[in-house]
């Protein structure tokens, strides 16, 4: 189940990943060509940084640390469970809340 959901995740991120990664690269590969010895260091640092992050870490290193830890990395502590906030991102309370009826107002004379 947990190698399942790595696969399927990696399977699911590597288009958003490579074009943001591309993106961004090719942003800070613009600033090369400026005479600006500020600048350049900079924008070549950048861009080596977002393509090392993008391939090697996102791609790569994430997806092999958490196939190797299988369902432990997805374990989450109790005490840890209780401290965090429960946030329903995706309405899923909504779909198990039971139905309210919904009464007339009534008339005031």
């Amino acid at each position: 189940m947990a190698r399942a959901s790595v696969i399927d995740g990696a399977r699911h991120s590597v288009r958003v990943v490579t074009a943001a990664a591309l993106i961004m690269f090719t942003v800070f590969a613009g600033f090369f060509p400026l005479d600006d010895a500020l600048i350049k260091p900079i924008a070549f640092a950048l861009a080596v940084g977002v393509a090392i992050d993008a391939f090697a870490v996102r791609l790569t290193l994430v997806p092999a640390v958490l196939a190797l830890a299988g369902r432990h990395a997805w374990w989450l502590p109790a005490w840890l469970d209780r401290v965090l906030p429960d946030l329903d991102v995706e309405g899923t309370r909504l779909q198990k809340a039971p139905e309210v009826e919904h009464k007339e107002p009534e008339r005031v004379s």
